[in-house]
């Protein structure tokens, strides 16, 4: 019996046949209902907090309150749905809108211009509350409140620090380097100096020079996790009063909204990404086949690597992957292909050392993985040479990349996982 697969190649589908027997898992995110009625379900979670009491008994009449919100980067989170909600709750409790700031956490990411704040956040919002723009290379805007215990001094918007009140928002997804966004995150990288995002995503390099990557900071590890430990000890210091995250469907759509204290609250929101986008494996494959489920999400090699990263976690040591992945702009953004302009993975990591980028350690982790197993990736032909500059194996259609796939595993009796939509769905293997 032969089991057929659809995976999403750019705008097209192209089908895999497989032999059941061969294969061990189809992994795919498990289904979620969407809230139906968004302001209530905002309502609901500000009333009903975990680990800490109802909003309206955190804030007090004459508190200065700064919300911290995601950038234009991040517009899936859906701020312009559930931020009108929080603001009336805080309204309702004493706080009129002219004590409340929002506080944009572009971390090194480029200013907002006005109509890009309106996208983001909605008319409503930017006509009722002001906004402030945190850019982590406007120095004088910043102000330390501290140095975490791995060396890297914390200095935090004054906007933020400077607030009696101080609440964060965002979504909660894997984090192929903090093991999980949100949360924390609202505060380092959103609203921290340049310096402190350098040193704290510094961390995310092995401690000793030439061994590349650390293996501690992986998608859904926290515990030992140098980054994410070093986040929490910075938002300790700002010690936000309250959190309101998101959590999406498999559609993209809310799922959840977890509220309360910064850290429990967003623990609970980690745990709802588990249950819809952590998917158990038994065992891992010979061969991993993996789309990033079409366009945009495979639209450049950039996002591509979420691709590579969830399904190195389901392949053996030694095996192949297969990766669907069109890349009609390969070598966007700049930022991120001219790393690989830098052959040698330890000079692409001693440049690393010198200047911290997240797109260079994507490159660098990219390259790494493909010294550890075959990457054969389906895409244009047109990009071929670049594939080949990244130590990848460029085919020009799916039934040429597992004959290169038998090839290289020597046999044609091997296991196979497929991952449909491979950019969201983490594999979690117990082995």
């Amino acid at each position: 019996m032969s089991m057929e697969i659809e995976l999403g190649y750019g705008n097209e589908e192209i089908k895999l046949s497989l032999p059941e027997k061969q294969i061990l898992h189809v992994i795919e995110g498990n289904h979620v209902d969407a809230v139906a009625d968004i302001p209530a379900a905002v309502k609901a979670a500000l009333t009903n907090p975990i680990g800490t009491p109802p909003l309206n008994q955190i804030v007090k009449k004459g508190d200065k309150v700064s919300i911290i919100a995601s950038d234009i980067t991040r517009a899936w989170v859906r701020n312009d749905l559930f931020l009108p909600p929080l603001l009336d709750e805080l309204n309702a409790a004493g706080i009129p809108d002219s004590d409340i700031t929002l506080v944009v956490a572009l971390g090194a990411h480029r200013h907002h211009t006005p109509e890009e704040n309106i996208s983001t956040y909605g008319q409503e919002v930017v006509d009722r509350i002001h906004i402030e723009q945190s850019y982590a290379l406007d120095a004088d805007n910043f102000e330390k409140v501290g140095t975490t215990s791995r060396g890297v001094d914390a200095y935090v918007c004054k906007a933020v620090t400077q607030a009696n009140k101080v609440i964060l928002t965002g979504g909660i997804v894997y984090h192929l380097m903090a093991g999980f966004g949100g949360g924390r995150k609202s505060i380092i990288p959103g609203v921290s100096a340049y310096s402190s995002i350098q040193g704290n995503h510094s961390l995310c390099l092995h401690e000793v020079v030439g061994q590349g990557v650390s293996p501690s900071c992986i998608s859904g590890k926290l515990s030992g996790n140098n980054m994410h430990e070093d986040l929490m000890e910075i938002a300790a210091m700002v010690n936000p009063a309250f959190l309101l995250n998101v959590v999406l469907t498999p559609e993209g759509k809310f799922a959840k909204f977890v509220a309360g204290h910064w850290q429990d609250a967003w623990l609970e929101g980690c745990r709802a990404v588990e249950e819809i986008f952590g998917v158990p494996i038994t065992a891992k494959a010979d061969l991993v086949i993996g789309s990033a489920g079409g366009f945009p999400k495979d639209i450049n090699l950039y996002q591509g690597s979420k691709t590579i990263d969830n399904a190195y976690m389901a392949v053996k040591e030694g095996g192949v992957i297969i990766l669907l992945l069109e890349c009609r702009d390969i070598k966007e953004p700049p930022d991120f292909s001219g790393w690989f302009d830098i052959e040698s993975l330890y000079e692409r990591e001693l440049a690393l050392r010198k200047g911290f980028t997240v797109p260079g350690f994507i490159a660098l982790k990219c390259g790494t993985i493909a010294k550890q197993v075959s990457l054969i990736v389906v895409t244009l032909p047109q990009n071929k040479e670049f594939i080949s500059k990244a130590g990848m194996i460029p085919a020009a259609s799916l039934e040429e990349a597992i004959a290169i796939a038998e090839q290289k595993l020597g046999t044609k009796d091997y296991t196979v996982t497929v991952m449909p939509h491979a950019a969201n769905t983490v594999p979690v293997f117990k082995g």
